[in-house]
């Protein structure tokens, strides 16, 4: 017999009391995901003590933008944990778009700064890691703002490629988080951060953005598995 049920696979095969289990961790690494996001944002603002220099106000807009805004925005879709639980579909869509409007805004700041703290300074531009990795990280999140925007217009791309085009903004999403999180450790690989921030505190410091990436990875992963059907 064939049930047209459709289900995702992820907790297959659990019991009840594993099934709670996973369901309890889930919520706890979500929390402890916001928890990071926020202090992580808010110990770059210390040490970077913006207004002390063109380029103080780099790291702070940065980590603002990629570890604040936009962790805040994927998260807010998760069921487990997210400050806007309370709210409709439409209201968190809503809210993902003026946290990914804000992340927009502030890493094009922190960029702006970055330009001129190294003009003034005369340093050639793209001349490590850190900065290529943050060019590249910019490209694939103006993508990923595209294919959101084509979100808003469903009547003018039609039914047939709305469930593509949400694929496709969640896989850029992605990726674009991904490269955030290895453009934010390899700044610490800096000679304004390692004069920073030293021994053990900055080993500290280079794993603190891994968590929020692992659960980001975590909820958008699940989210789009490809649902199979039950065969019976």
């Amino acid at each position: 017999m064939r049930s047209d049920v459709e289900y995702s696979p992820v907790g297959e095969g659990l019991g009840m009391r594993e099934y709670w289990l996973y369901a309890w961790m889930r919520r706890v690494s979500v929390l402890v995901a916001h928890v990071t996001a926020v202090g992580f944002t808010t110990l770059m603002a210390i040490l970077s003590r913006p207004g002390t220099s063109l380029f103080s106000w780099h790291p702070l807009c940065m980590s603002f933008g990629f570890c604040l805004c936009m962790t805040e925005g994927i998260l807010l879709f998760s069921a487990e944990g997210t400050p806007c639980c309370f709210k409709s579909r439409k209201g968190k869509i809503r809210v993902h778009w003026v946290l990914q409007a804000l992340m927009l805004v502030a890493t094009c700041t922190g960029l702006a700064f970055m330009v001129a703290s190294k003009n003034v300074s005369e340093r050639p531009h793209l001349a490590t890691w850190h900065s290529v990795l943050g060019m590249t990280t910019l490209a694939a999140t103006l993508l990923q703002a595209a294919c959101g925007t084509c979100l808003l217009l469903p009547k003018l791309l039609g039914a047939p490629l709305l469930p593509r085009i949400r694929l496709y903004h969640a896989t850029c999403g992605l990726v674009a988080y991904l490269l955030a999180t290895v453009t934010v450790m390899a700044s610490m690989f800096t000679d304004w951060f390692q004069a920073t921030v030293k021994g053990a505190m900055w080993y500290g410091f280079v794993l603190l953005p891994l968590f929020p990436a692992l659960v980001v990875m975590n909820h958008v992963t699940n989210t789009f598995l490809p649902k199979k059907k039950l065969m019976m």
